[in-house]
C-alpha cells in the first residue's frame, strides 16, 4: 500500500491551481471577487477514527468538528457543509448528532450523497467557509525569530479514548472535540502561520516547518498537558486534540488564551524537541 505522504506527493503534481496552495495546507482557498472561500474535506473510518460501538451521534459531531477545525485554522466562518454518508443501522442517532453539531457551529447542510455498503463504515464531510481576514492564514509563513504558540493542552483525546474503551472516566474530549472558530478568527490578522493539531503536535509542527522552510524548536516542558506527566512524550505524538498551533512575531502577544511553547529557527523544514530531533515517530500517519 502506498504511504499517505507518497500518495499526497503524487497528487501534488496535479494540484496546479493556486487555490490548492501546493497541498501545503488542509484547505483550499478560492478567491472570488472580493471574497475568499475556504474549502476542506475530512474523512473518518470505523476502527480508525471511531470505534464500532460508539454512539453515532458522537461520530456525527466529530465529523463536523474536525472540518470546522480546519476552517478555524484559516480564520474562516462556516458557510455550509456537504455530507458523504454510508447507510448503517442507527442512522437516526447519526442524524440527531449531525443536527446538533451543525446548529452549534451555525453551518447549514447544503447537500451531499449517500451510499449503501458492507464493511467498516466510511464517512466524509466537505466544509465551506468564508475568510474573515485577507490574506488567509497558511502554514507557509513562519519566519525565524517568530514565537510558537498553542491554544491549549494536548493529550485530552488520548485520555478520552481510554476512558471510552474502559467505560471509566471522562471521554468527552475524544467523542466531541471542539473547533476553535472564534479563536482562529481573532488570530487570523496577526499570525504568520497557523494550523490545527489533528495528527499529533510533533507531526503537525513538522508539517508547518516543512511548508515554511524553517525549524520549529519546541520546549517540551512548556507544552500544556491534559494527561499525566509521565505520559507527556506520548501526548506530544497523539492526535485529535484540535488545538490551534501558530506563530507570531516575537513581540506580539496573542489575543486569545495560549501558551508559548517554542520558537522559529533559520533551519530547513525540521522540528526540534528540546534542541534535538525527536526520537521515534512524530504522530499518526495513514499507511
Amino acid at each position: 500500500m502506498t504511504s499517505e505522504l507518497a500518495f499526497v506527493d503524487a497528487l501534488r503534481r496535479m494540484a496546479t491551481h493556486p487555490a490548492a496552495r501546493n497541498f501545503d495546507d488542509d484547505c483550499a482557498v478560492i478567491e472570488i471577487g472580493g471574497e475568499a472561500l475556504v474549502l476542506t474535506h475530512d474523512m473518518m473510518a470505523e476502527g480508525v477514527h471511531f470505534v464500532s460501538w460508539q454512539d453515532p451521534a458522537d461520530v456525527a459531531w466529530k465529523l463536523v468538528a474536525t472540518n470546522m477545525s480546519d476552517l478555524a485554522a484559516k480564520g474562516a466562518e462556516p458557510v455550509g457543509v456537504l455530507l458523504g454518508y454510508q447507510l448503517r443501522e442507527r442512522d437516526q442517532r447519526f442524524l440527531e448528532g449531525l443536527e446538533e453539531a451543525l446548529a452549534h457551529y451555525r453551518a447549514p447542510l447544503l447537500g451531499g450523497d449517500t451510499i449503501a455498503g458492507s464493511g467498516p463504515q466510511v464517512l466524509g464531510l466537505t466544509a465551506i467557509g468564508r475568510a474573515t481576514h485577507r490574506p488567509v492564514p497558511a502554514r507557509t509563513g513562519a519566519r525565524p525569530g517568530d514565537a510558537l504558540w498553542i491554544t491549549g493542552p494536548v493529550g485530552a483525546a488520548m485520555i478520552g479514548l481510554e476512558a471510552l474503551r474502559s467505560e471509566r472516566g471522562d471521554s468527552l474530549a475524544y467523542r466531541r472535540p471542539q473547533a476553535l472558530l472564534a479563536e482562529g478568527q481573532a488570530l487570523a490578522p496577526l499570525v504568520t502561520a497557523m494550523m490545527d493539531v489533528s495528527d499529533g503536535l510533533l507531526l503537525d509542527a513538522s508539517r508547518m516547518a516543512r511548508a515554511s522552510g524553517v525549524a520549529l524548536s519546541i520546549d517540551s516542558a512548556a507544552v500544556p498537558l491534559a494527561a499525566p506527566e509521565h505520559r507527556r512524550d506520548e501526548a506530544l505524538r497523539w492526535g485529535d486534540d484540535y488545538q490551534l498551533l501558530f506563530t507570531l512575531p516575537g513581540e506580539v502577544a496573542p489575543p486569545v488564551t495560549a501558551w508559548r511553547i517554542g520558537r522559529v529557527l533559520a533551519e530547513d523544514g525540521v522540528v526540534l524537541l528540546d534542541g534535538a530531533p525527536p526520537e521515534g515517530g512524530l504522530g499518526y500517519e495513514h499507511g
